[in-house]
């Protein structure tokens, strides 16, 4: 039997398992400040918190629809040209044969 056989589930789930690590510490980056609270000083009898101070916008409107498109754009052309470097390269490996020395 070869032995890249053998190999390559192990490989799968290596990968699967560093994915899931990875999410799991992405995760736990985020729970503390999902669950953060307000705690009072000691000395300071519980009660409802202050209400917070009122906010003033700065910004009035969002991004100009001219920005969306040059983003949407430039991704698009992003995503063709790694495309066309993925496929390029695939087709190269696909016809490479060894010599017979």
């Amino acid at each position: 039997m070869n032995r890249t056989r053998r190999i390559r589930p192990i490989r799968r789930v290596a990968s699967a398992l560093a994915v899931l690590a990875g999410a799991l510490l992405a995760s736990s980056a985020t729970v503390p400040a999902a669950f953060a609270t307000r705690v009072p000083p000691p000395g300071v009898p519980p009660g409802p918190p202050p209400a917070p101070a009122p906010a003033h916008t700065i910004v009035v409107v969002g991004m100009p629809g001219w920005q969306i498109t040059l983003i949407a754009v430039g991704a698009a052309v992003f995503a063709a040209a790694v495309a066309v470097i993925l496929d390029r390269a695939r087709a190269t490996r696909r016809h490479l044969t060894a010599s017979s020395a």
